[in-house]
């Protein structure tokens, strides 16, 4: 079996287009992105030069550089050769409203020769997470991710998450999870593999 480099999965789709990432570890980004936020403080009513929000347009910015530091990173940058833990706990934004949504990554594959290290996965799944996101693309991201790198047999992912943005507004449903997955090749395909994968998954919460 043909394998594809790892240098070169991080010029496909799963690495977003350069002209779409500012980059707020330089001082211009930062300060333009500070700029942005006193002028948001502003359109709320609220005074930016008061002391209590003084710095907070240089912290918004900084903890954004954090927060989305995953547009940074490339599965070259993440990925070694050997083995996983199966549970990852995730904290990422939705796009929608640049709200927090937060909770757990549960990622299995089944081996074809190529194995990935302990440290790895939950690298790859930060990597995606640590950007603006939505959940359903965010599972399929790092199911896609695995697959590309590894080959496995099957991979599945199963992610529960809590929503600010349901939570703190609309429904305001304060025990509401979001569950999504993604399985491909025997996940998918075998019943009795999926169900196992599925179940450990759904124990572990």
């Amino acid at each position: 079996m043909s394998s594809t480099p790892v240098s070169k999965l991080a010029a496909t789709a799963l690495t977003p287009s350069p002209r779409a990432i500012i980059h707020l570890t330089d001082g211009a980004s930062t300060d333009s992105y500070a700029a942005a936020v006193r002028e948001q403080l502003a359109l709320l009513g609220e005074d930016p030069e008061r002391e209590g929000l003084l710095r907070t347009p240089e912290r918004v910015a900084k903890a954004m550089g954090f927060l989305t530091q995953g547009y940074a990173m490339s599965l070259e940058d993440v990925v070694g050769n050997a083995l996983f833990e199966e549970e990852h706990e995730l904290y990422s934004l939705c796009e929608h409203h640049l709200l927090p949504f937060f909770g757990k990554a549960h990622v299995a594959y089944i081996p074809n020769k190529r194995i990935v290290g302990l440290s790895k996965l939950p690298r790859i799944v930060e990597m995606f997470a640590r950007r603006l996101q939505v959940q359903e693309r965010l599972t399929e991201q790092v199911a896609k991710a695995i697959e590309e790198v590894l080959e496995p047999r099957g991979v599945g992912v199963v992610i529960e998450a809590y929503h600010m943005c349901m939570m703190m507004r609309g429904v305001e449903k304060q025990n509401s999870r979001t569950i999504t997955s993604a399985l491909r090749g025997v996940f998918r395909e075998d019943g009795k593999t999926r169900e196992e994968f599925l179940h450990l998954a759904y124990a572990a919460r």
